[in-house]
């Protein structure tokens, strides 16, 4: 047991002393984004002094709120991805997902739905999910209603629809077609206590705030007791970790197992 406690120091040191190596590999690039335009998209920011942290999703996750739409004052200026914004193509801003993330939009107060491609970040208006282009909105309704109560659905990455033609029936059935864009060893320690059941109720919160991570929970046995160790796994590199540690305020160590 006190081996696998000097490996882990190890780690933890030689991790905790390497923050300035180089990017070991860059968010997925595609024909509309450029490497270094993703890897700087999926920073966290801030607009009018409120955080905005970027996250990974997998194909089937949805979201709910509403929906406005952005045409003619934008048309022929260039987006967050770095693209020039056409407001006759099927593309959004949304605030969190990746660039190039597939997206299926339904309004639910007509029931039309069309695909867009997310290229910009934004709208920064409180209730508000996804902006789309003048095209997107007038085949769902917005150019004449101006917003509208949506539902959001991930269909695919890089430009690439997944599922095209398939939606869940159930959420067992849901999970058939999930694929992660997230795969990695990396991890945070999000908290150490020496009670089982408080690091289990942290694991619990994370594991439901971020879905697509994998929270665990480690006992170890110190000259001062048992601690449970809680890290947060799942980042694609040791960045990405640093960048989600930095970004929520978390004193934690950066890991890989």
């Amino acid at each position: 047991m006190k081996r696998a406690i000097v490996i882990l120091g190890l780690i933890l040191f030689v991790t905790g002393c390497s923050d300035k190596k180089p990017t070991p590999k860059a968010p997925p690039s595609s024909k509309y984004t450029s490497k270094a335009r993703q890897k700087a998209c999926m920073k966290c920011y801030r607009v009018k002094g409120k955080k905005y942290t970027p996250t990974y999703v997998s194909v089937g996750d949805t979201m709910k709120g509403i929906s406005s739409w952005y045409g003619p004052n934008f048309h022929g200026k260039y987006t967050s991805n770095g693209e020039v914004y056409n407001m006759y193509k099927k593309t959004a801003a949304h605030k969190t997902w990746p660039m190039d993330t597939m997206v299926r939009v339904t309004n639910l107060d007509n029931g039309k739905s069309t695909v867009v491609r997310i290229n910009d970040r934004g709208p920064f208006v409180r209730g508000r999910v996804i902006d789309c282009s003048y095209s997107a909105g007038k085949a769902l309704g917005l150019d004449k209603s101006g917003i509208a109560k949506v539902k959001l659905e991930v269909v695919g990455f890089a430009g690439e629809l997944e599922y095209p033609r398939v939606k869940s029936k159930s959420k067992k059935d849901s999970k058939k077609h999930i694929k992660s864009v997230k795969l990695s060893n990396f991890g945070v320690q999000v908290g150490a206590f020496s009670s089982y059941s408080s690091a289990k109720r942290v694991a619990s919160k994370y594991n439901k705030k971020y879905p697509t991570n994998r929270t665990i929970v480690k006992k170890f046995d110190t000259s001062k007791g048992v601690i449970y160790r809680v890290w947060m796994m799942g980042f694609e590199s040791r960045e990405k970790a640093i960048d989600f540690r930095d970004c929520n305020g978390i004193d934690g160590s950066i890991v890989r197992l």
